[in-house]
């Protein structure tokens, strides 16, 4: 039994929400979600949103800044959109009562309180306390609950886009969904379907990311057959905390924004060797000094050091990192934090227009999950959750537009059924943790050509195996990483220098040759 709405989201982060208010005046709006509607990477960005809202910042301050950042891959015009529109989706979010930080300025005014983070010029990172992402997140949850236009679906993993050959060409009709309760595939149709699955952390052994980013979203979309863009701009944060405890907790980088120091554990500071801007360097440069200062010292971590900055700084101003810490033993306002850096942010994905719209109609990307060309080679921190309101908008008012009228000529949807079967998890889990461990050892923050072919051969192999297991959720989500790991890889493959986040050590300089996204289009015979 197909459902149908005028609207049709899939995933509940920054992106999807903001889609789903925006379009929630102007007919109905389901939501699909592959677990609960909070497991989204949104809620678990700590530092904050950016925006250009201090007296002494501007848009163009912003705007070079991000440019920086991408390593010359950024489109200025997409970047352009971001600073300018961004500081509207800030207020967007206080007037739907998100609980910022604030502080007292000279003359008495309560302004926002604004910190700085590496790669920014000037404090302008709106934020609470470093659970940011998820006072945005709950914000948005709230105004969306109030909202019976709106339904949330949780627990319905989307297998496919739903393809269909109308009047005037293939449109995307809405997607397919499976219930594993019941093991029924259903349709979901839609005017307008927006993709806003995040990212693909899990395609690594050591990820900041939610369980259930899976590269999903880039998946679909790549059999679907809409164009991937720069998949080989895969950003690590430099600072998760190693311990066998807290197995890739995130220290926000604001805490070195603050002041804390990357040090060996002899007590050595070695960031200023690196960049004039030492800790505060792009976090592609953090991450890779760190990796080149553990193999120059043979260890496993590095440490960051916060014991000079006030302990009631550390307490209130980061919160749950002080209480993570705390709860594997460690008291950062008196001991360093072990740390190694870890997949953190995928900075390529499902192209897109500079409103959303990809290749095929009615079918549109935001957040994470798109490439919109504002991160370039590398994301500027902070940028992320600002990114997901701003495309998310702006894709709201494009498909009200181009999606007006329902889609003419198209086929009556079909319910599918799983077949009868036991999904063979162990076969499929340990072909899971094997792509994992490839991806991190060979494709990770320092590559070599020879490693990536061979890694490429065997991650074919691989997706061979896993389309050979019954299918199943579990089959269905490694399958896509297996697709998306492949487009990593084989991005990374075609760059011949190293640029922003892509470093392959036998192209260590830049190429003016190179300067363009790197565009996987899936051949017509693969389809």
């Amino acid at each position: 039994m197909a459902s149908e709405s005028d609207y049709l989201v899939i995933g509940s982060g920054l992106a999807g929400l903001t889609y789903a208010l925006d379009m929630v005046s102007h007919g109905s709006v389901t939501v699909l979600t592959k677990r609960a509607r909070t497991d989204a990477n949104s809620s678990l960005a700590q530092g904050g949103i950016a925006g250009a809202m201090g007296e002494d910042d501007s848009f163009e301050l912003h705007k070079q800044d991000t440019l920086v950042a991408g390593a010359g891959l950024c489109h200025e015009d997409a970047v352009e959109a971001l600073v300018t529109e961004g500081p509207d989706r800030i207020q967007d979010l206080i007037r739907l009562g998100a609980n910022f930080n604030y502080e007292t300025d000279s003359a008495g005014h309560k302004v926002l309180a604004l910190h700085r983070e590496g790669g920014h010029s000037r404090n302008r990172i709106v934020h609470t306390a470093d659970y940011t992402g998820w006072e945005c997140e709950r914000t948005l949850l709230e105004a969306v609950k109030g909202r019976s236009e709106i339904k949330v679906l949780e627990h319905l993993f989307v297998t496919d886009l739903e393809i269909v050959q109308a009047c005037g060409g293939p449109e995307c009709a809405g997607a397919f969904a499976l219930d594993e309760e019941t093991g029924v595939i259903q349709s979901f149709r839609a005017r307008s379907t927006l993709l806003a699955t995040g990212g693909s952390g899990h395609v690594y052994e050591h990820t900041t990311n939610p369980l259930v980013a899976t590269g999903d979203g880039v998946a679909m979309a790549w059999r679907a057959g809409v164009p991937i863009g720069n998949m080989e701009f895969i950003q690590f944060h430099p600072t998760t905390l190693y311990h066998p405890a807290a197995r890739a907790f995130l220290i926000t980088e604001a805490l070195r924004g603050q002041g804390g120091i990357l040090r060996q554990a002899d007590g050595e500071r070695f960031m200023p060797a690196y960049h004039p801007l030492a800790e505060l360097a792009p976090r592609d440069i953090v991450a890779r000094a760190i990796v080149s200062e553990m193999r120059r010292k043979d260890v496993d971590c590095v440490y960051l050091d916060a014991t000079h900055i006030d302990p009631e700084i550390l307490k209130t101003h980061f919160p749950t990192v002080y209480q993570r810490c705390l709860s594997v033993g460690i008291d950062l306002s008196r001991e360093w934090i072990p740390i190694v850096p870890a997949q953190h942010y995928q900075c390529g994905g499902v192209m897109t227009d500079l409103h959303g719209a990809t290749s095929i109609p009615r079918l549109y990307a935001a957040g994470e999950v798109a490439c919109t060309g504002v991160h370039g080679a590398n994301r500027l921190a902070s940028n992320s959750l600002l990114e997901a309101m701003v495309f998310g908008h702006r894709a709201a008012g494009a498909s009200l537009e181009a999606c007006s009228k329902p889609i003419e000529g198209a086929p009556p949807p079909q319910e599918r059924r799983l077949p009868d079967g036991k999904e063979d998890t162990e076969a499929c889990e340990a072909l899971r943790i094997e792509l994992q461990q490839l991806m991190q050892r060979y494709v990770g923050i320092v590559r070599e050509t020879t490693e990536l072919e061979k890694t490429q051969a065997r991650l074919i192999e691989i997706e061979r195996s896993l389309n050979d297991l019954h299918p199943g959720m579990e089959t269905f989500e490694a399958r896509n990483m297996a697709q998306v790991a492949q487009l990593i890889v084989a991005s990374a493959l075609r760059r011949h220098e190293s640029r922003g986040l892509h470093y392959i050590l036998d192209y260590p300089e830049l190429s003016p040759d190179e300067r363009h996204d790197t565009v996987m289009r899936r051949a017509t015979s693969d389809r």
